[in-house]
């Protein structure tokens, strides 16, 4: 079994200092560091990297409090990541949560207040040798909604310059000439008859409409328009009938006798 190497007492964070002074204070819990990542090519070419080291390499990169409990026990020759030990004590300390060897490595940073009761703080994640502060939850959702609404946003201004070039004013030199000027209307009627083709085919898909229902028992229909034209037609072949003169068909007129 592989023993853990010793770190030197005066290890900075990142690369040892062997000028004697103190390390560098780490960046309170809650710090942003997504934007850094650590790696220690000579270290990773010395020691392998498995669940028995790893826990070394880590405490060599800026993301390591030196006040937790697991540099309490390296300080005693106790391996740091056990949990007998660690569930005695309260306080920072750190956790191997997942382990895929000898490639990916999780560190869960959390506060313990009893062997029972700890409270998540940080996660850290050591990715091909490189160690890397994964992201908090609410920073993920909102880059995700940001990069959401960029590309809506990019949708809506694709789809308005397309209706810009079916049917809006073309207003061009708009700035140099204030004087009103008859408005220049584009149309492409490539568009449009697309447009067109589209809308036959949705039509081809509907189903037929349905038959009008039956009027009702007692309703008389109003006439259509070739009912009263015929109507009117029937009109003026009526007046064409000439009168009858009561006079003529009365035959002879009698005369009085005196």
């Amino acid at each position: 079994m592989a023993t853990t190497p010793i770190v030197p007492p005066n290890a900075a964070v990142g690369n040892p200092n062997f000028d004697g002074n103190p390390p560098t204070a780490t960046p309170p819990p809650g710090t942003d560091m997504t934007g850094i990542c650590f790696r220690d090519q000579l270290w990773l070419n010395t020691y392998p990297l498995d669940r028995n080291l790893v826990f070394d390499y880590f405490a060599l990169s800026p993301f390591y409090d030196w006040t937790c409990n697991n540099e309490q026990l390296r300080m005693r020759s106790v391996h740091p990541l056990d949990i007998s030990h660690l569930s005695k004590m309260t306080g920072t300390e750190y956790m191997l949560s997942e382990v895929m060897e000898p490639n990916l490595f999780v560190f869960r940073k959390q506060k313990r207040d009893s062997p029972e009761k700890v409270t998540p703080m940080l996660t850290y994640y050591i990715l091909d040798g490189s160690i890397y502060q994964a992201p908090q939850l609410c920073n993920v959702f909102a880059a995700r909604l940001g990069r959401a609404l960029y590309h809506i946003s990019k949708a809506f201004t694709a789809a308005a310059s397309k209706l810009e070039k079916i049917g809006y004013v073309d207003a061009d030199n708009e700035s140099v000439a204030f004087e009103p000027k008859p408005a220049k209307e584009t149309i492409d009627y490539k568009e449009v008859m697309r447009i067109d083709h589209l809308l036959a085919q949705l039509q081809r898909k509907l189903p037929p409409a349905p038959p009008p229902p039956p009027f009702p028992e007692g309703y008389a229909p109003p006439p259509t328009a070739g009912e009263e034209n015929g109507s009117e037609a029937q009109q003026p072949q009526e007046s064409l009938v000439p009168a009858v003169d009561p006079i003529i068909d009365q035959g002879p007129a009698k005369r009085m006798k005196v």
